[in-house]
């Protein structure tokens, strides 16, 4: 939305939404290109409006779960949010494992499969500007994993479509992650299986999970951009038609 479109929606003078518009862009809720402001995943953090707005939760529920059923693991969808990954979706099985997960959790995105596969989408000059973000997960970055390393690491991710974290994030975690792209091809999210280190291989993650993982996303990938291809009103007319049934 423009500054005027703003001010308009939200019945404020100009000079007061812009005020406004700057703070949230500054804390990370808001961005700005080319005079238009859209949110940011952060806004996760504040609740689920977000995820709502662009229909991600509803599209990838039914494929997480049914991904969940077939490999008895757990599954989640996540964004950048600067440096940082943002859990946007997710079905956990009941198993122990050494992270908390939740949506809206972050963690630093070169620790992660999901992270890496995202920042492997990204220009040269996005990646740059992206790692030089403070991370706001609490946790430290590039353990054991110089720049080169990273660099190299995402050229092969590029390659062959996925990533791999091996207890790189914390002792027992490993997870395969593969892109989630949107109606232009974009990669827009990343989309993973998560197992512990102790019960599975990285063999089985990649023999017999990968594949489903991939169909999977494939399918996210399609609903989603049909959804995108739909007309906005039509979306929010079923939505609202949901909530008063």
């Amino acid at each position: 939305m423009s500054l005027a479109e703003v001010a308009t929606a939200t019945g404020l003078a100009r000079p007061t939404a812009r005020r406004l518009l700057l703070t949230l862009e500054e804390l990370g809720y808001v961005r700005s290109v080319d005079g238009a402001f859209s949110l940011t995943p952060k806004v996760i953090t504040l609740g689920m409006s977000y995820v709502a707005s662009l229909g991600l939760w509803d599209i990838a529920r039914p494929h997480l779960e049914a991904l969940v059923r077939q490999t008895g693991e757990s599954s989640s969808m996540a964004q950048l949010d600067g440096s940082d990954i943002i859990y946007v979706a997710r079905v956990s099985v009941p198993k122990i494992i050494a992270l908390r997960v939740d949506i809206g959790t972050l963690f630093p995105a070169p620790q992660t499969s999901q992270g890496k596969v995202l920042l492997a989408a990204l220009s040269p000059e996005e990646l740059d500007a992206t790692l030089m973000i403070p991370s706001r997960s609490g946790l430290p970055r590039y353990i054991g994993q110089s720049r080169a390393d990273l660099d190299a690491e995402l050229t092969k991710i590029r390659a062959r479509g996925w990533a791999l974290a091996d207890e790189e994030l914390a002792p027992g975690v490993r997870s395969i992650a593969v892109p989630v792209r949107d109606g232009t091809g974009t990669v827009r999210a990343a989309m993973n299986v998560t197992v512990h280190a102790a019960d599975t291989g990285t063999e089985k993650l990649l023999d017999q999970h990968l594949p489903k993982l991939l169909r999977a996303a494939g399918d996210v990938s399609a609903d989603w951009a049909m959804w995108q291809s739909r007309p906005h009103h039509e979306v929010r007319a079923a939505s609202e038609t949901q909530a008063t049934s």
